[in-house]
């Protein structure tokens, strides 16, 4: 199962960008405290995403639901990867029943597996 539920603030305004394809694609980079350590950016690949995902600004604090993925592609003549979430969803934190039902639709996508006797 590939879930991926996260809370941050936007380090950098959005970046959309056209596909070659024609489809819309919006990146940013979303920045974790843990509590137990430092702080750390997740780049984040939102496909599809409404035009109100551009007007989000560097600093929103942010929730996202997705999966993680990652992707090869040639760079320099060499093979590079990036890992990444793709977004299902990315919310402000403030629109809390919409989050809340964000994330209970990638929960349901879990499959718990049967506690043994």
């Amino acid at each position: 199962m590939n879930v991926v539920i996260l809370q941050g603030c936007l380090s950098s305004p959005p970046s959309t960008r056209t596909l070659p394809s024609g489809d819309t694609l919006v990146t940013f980079e979303v920045t974790t405290r843990p509590p137990d350590g430092p702080a750390e950016s997740v780049p984040v690949a939102w496909p599809d995403a409404p035009r109100r995902a551009a007007a989000l600004p560097a600093g929103a604090a942010v929730v996202v639901t997705g999966r993680v993925r990652r992707r090869f592609f040639r760079a320099g003549g060499a093979t590079a990867s990036r890992t990444e979430v793709v977004a299902d969803a990315v919310l402000p934190v403030r629109q809390a029943s919409r989050v809340a039902a964000a994330v209970e639709r990638t929960l349901a996508r879990v499959e718990v597996a049967p506690a043994e006797p």
